[in-house]
């Protein structure tokens, strides 16, 4: 552990000079179990974080716990720390179900991490369930979305169960015990009513908060800003280019500690994949996608695109409200097959087109956004450059 916070503290000291004039308005500790980690060493890289960068006090700062794995106590050090969100495994309200996916915690210690938390101060807690487990019905579901919502949390993340090779599930893989596709349907568009109607609106396939409280780091992925990454496999996207660390845990501790180089996989975006991404990642969330948006960005018509849209509106998939087209809960369920049948349009449409797909104009640069280049007021981190005496950590 050690060792390996040691590797984090320097590989973000290295990233000083890349980081200076900007400031950093998001944090998340994730991708894993962060809270098992413990208070202190996550303080550290959050401090050292601090030191290197621009922390705005109003940043959020999330960090990854699971119930049952931190004390009240380093919850507390957390949120004098500058922590001010935590994301809590949840899962399921079944203590027979949270034991076939493998968690060691209750739900009783579910309940009681939150009221920790709450006694800690934390005043914006994540909390998220996972539909289609072996032997759930939609009685276990509901009792789930009902106990879950009574935490009074105020983002709500609702995943469908992936049953991936080499883990405890996988022996459930084609299973007469997992509920199939048309009961999993039912359990997401159920949750989607019903947190609705507990006050959550949905603002993503797969997440709901209180007006307020969406996620503003998960928003960056999904609005298509840029973000940096540290630790093994970490992701980034930085000046147009997505680039990824090295997986292996020793590898990344070794490479750090000697300076070399540790990105393993690296692709300069061209506009035309960035234009896929922004009808990619946009389709996600209920803010949807414009017509006039995408041609003011990537000089590119969208009429094949839109003709899809408008058939997929007759099917109840999705709608068009003020401008912009979004999917509907439904087109949520459908959102792999049909953003890949609008990709496949809009390849269609470039192929088809008799001049280059991106128009020649002059006042072009006044018009490009984050997606196709990095504007002054863009930093790594889709901040905004340090002006005058902002508030900082």
């Amino acid at each position: 552990m050690l060792a390996y916070n040691d590797a984090i503290i320097k590989h973000i000291e290295e990233y000083s000079s890349q980081m200076d004039g900007f400031v950093i308005d998001t944090v998340y500790f994730g991708g894993g179990t962060p809270g098992y980690f413990g208070a202190s060493r996550l303080i550290s890289v959050l401090n050292a974080l601090k030191k290197q960068g621009h922390v705005l006090l109003t940043s959020e700062i999330t960090a990854e716990i699971n119930p049952g794995g931190i004390t009240k106590e380093e919850l507390i050090k957390l949120k004098r720390a500058g922590f001010n969100r935590l994301s809590i495994g949840v899962q399921c309200a079944s203590d027979n179900m949270l034991k076939n996916l493998g968690r060691t915690h209750t739900f009783a210690q579910a309940e009681e991490t939150v009221r920790f938390a709450r006694q800690a101060g934390f005043d914006n807690i994540s909390v998220d369930m996972i539909y289609g487990l072996p032997s759930q019905d939609k009685e276990s579901w509901a009792e789930t979305v009902a106990k879950i919502a009574a935490l009074k949390a105020e983002h709500i993340s609702c995943y469908g169960l992936k049953i991936e090779e080499g883990t405890q599930l996988y022996i459930f893989k084609d299973s007469p015990f997992l509920p199939d596709d048309d009961a999993q349907a039912d359990m997401y568009l159920y949750a989607v009513e019903m947190l609705a109607r507990f006050g959550y609106r949905q603002y993503e396939i797969s997440n709901f908060a209180r007006r307020g409280y969406e996620s503003k780091h998960n928003l960056k992925y999904w609005l298509g800003e840029e973000y940096i990454g540290f630790g093994p496999a970490a992701h980034s996207y930085v000046g147009r280019c997505r680039y990824s660390f090295v997986e292996d845990l020793e590898k990344y501790i070794d490479k750090v500690s000697l300076g070399q180089a540790v990105v393993e996989y690296s692709e300069k975006m061209s506009d035309f994949e960035n234009a896929g991404e922004y009808l990619m990642l946009r389709l996600r969330t209920t803010h949807g996608i414009s017509e006039e948006e995408y041609y003011n960005i990537y000089r590119l018509k969208m009429d094949y695109v839109l003709e899809l849209l408008k058939k997929y509106e007759t099917h109840g998939w999705a709608v068009f409200k003020d401008g912009r087209w979004r999917f509907t809960p439904k087109g949520f369920m459908l959102s792999t097959t049909l953003i890949g049948e609008l990709l496949d349009a809009q390849t269609k449409q470039r192929t088809l087109i008799s001049k280059p797909w991106q128009v020649e104009d002059p006042e072009e640069d006044a018009q490009l956004t984050l997606f196709n280049k990095r504007p002054i007021e863009a930093g790594l981190f889709g901040g905004r450059r340090l002006v005058g005496s902002q508030e900082l950590h």
